[in-house]
């Protein structure tokens, strides 16, 4: 981080407003070895010039990794907490730009489920919220709270701002709604998946496979690392994401379409398999 971000993260921990995402600004800022490791693992698909999607941006940690790689971002985030936040960290910074939205199937509006304890939870998805009730690894989470938000689709996003190089979908098992709004390879994309939301997983990856995206990868938890070390099919993805205990909680799949790279990606630049 750089000594201004310091200042500004400092000053929102010692906000009474923002306590909430005081466990967030702890965790997701002030570790460099964390950033290091973030920076390392998405320069394979993130170079500088390139344009990001951040959709459920949170409090902003992957912002400030594209950030760093050189990359314009576009976040997406309908937290009005969260969006306090990225508007204090990002103030001055003309490339990023933050779009107050949920992101979904059809532009319009939805309910979130706020979890107000553990905003990066919250959900748009019922499903998702009943399906942690009473699952090993969420005791004591609790949705308290529903707010109306705007809804935008990732081809309004393109329309608006360009094609992405990659695009991160982390919103808590509204995934497979996100990628319904897509209507269009893109060179690379992750998105989140949860062992008591298996089935939202499988839709997303028979989404991705009707769009033409033909290579996959998978890291579980926050750990940037490959499991497989090469891109699998949709197939023996689905298959291993069934197979893992229930213990494993959550992860991100990673989505390649290789000809959308060689025709959308910067000079030069090919898709990394490892």
């Amino acid at each position: 981080m750089t000594a201004l971000t310091d200042t500004r993260i400092a000053a929102l921990r010692a906000d009474p407003a923002l306590s909430l995402l005081y466990r967030s600004l702890e965790v997701y800022y002030g570790d460099p070895e964390r950033d290091a490791r973030m920076d390392a693992f998405y320069s394979r698909f993130v170079g500088t010039g390139d344009l990001v999607f951040d959709i459920g941006s949170h409090v902003g940690d992957h912002i400030g990794s594209f950030r760093r790689l050189g990359a314009r971002v576009v976040a997406v985030e309908p937290q009005p907490l969260c969006l306090r936040a990225l508007k204090a960290i990002y103030a001055d910074d003309d490339q990023v730009t933050l779009v107050e939205a949920a992101c979904g199937a059809v532009p319009g509006r939805t309910r979130l489920h706020v979890n107000s304890a553990n905003p990066t939870v919250s959900s748009a998805s019922p499903d998702f919220v009943r399906a942690a009730e009473g699952a090993g690894g969420w005791e004591g989470q609790v949705w308290d709270g529903d707010i109306e938000v705007p809804v935008v689709t990732v081809d309004a996003l393109i329309e608006a701002y360009g094609v992405p190089a990659f695009a991160k979908i982390d919103v808590e098992g509204f995934e497979d709604e996100v990628l319904a709004g897509l209507s269009r390879p893109l060179p690379a994309l992750s998105f989140e998946f949860t062992t008591i939301a298996r089935a939202v997983a499988d839709r997303c990856l028979d989404r991705l496979t009707a769009l033409g995206f033909d290579g996959f990868d998978v890291a579980l938890g926050d750990d940037k690392s490959m499991t497989f070390q090469r891109w699998v099919s949709a197939d023996e993805m689905a298959a291993h994401l069934r197979d893992l205990p229930h213990e494993a909680n959550s992860g991100d799949v990673y989505c390649v379409s290789r000809d959308s790279w060689t025709s959308t990606s910067s000079p030069g630049r090919a898709v990394r398999w490892r």
